[in-house]
């Protein structure tokens, strides 16, 4: 049915009606306090720099473990 409605509409109808519709659901929206932005900021930047510490453990980790495999088995003539 919304098919057979919109093919007697134009390209123009059809725009002012998407933009109508958006309008009406961006009313809808709840939009979050100053706060829990800041808040929620704060939890992402926090949690970023977690994750790169964590990353760089392993990395180095990782990295000491494949450099003692690697002078082991190529070392060994």
């Amino acid at each position: 049915m919304a098919d057979e409605l919109a093919i007697g509409k134009n390209t123009w109808e059809r725009v002012r009606d998407y933009v109508a519709d958006v309008r009406i659901e961006m009313k809808r929206v709840t939009w979050p306090s100053k706060q829990e932005v800041y808040g929620t900021t704060l939890m992402v930047v926090f949690s970023t720099f977690l994750f790169a510490i964590y990353f760089y453990l392993c990395d180095e980790a990782f990295s000491h473990v494949v450099s003692k495999a690697l002078r082991l088995f190529l070392h060994r003539s």
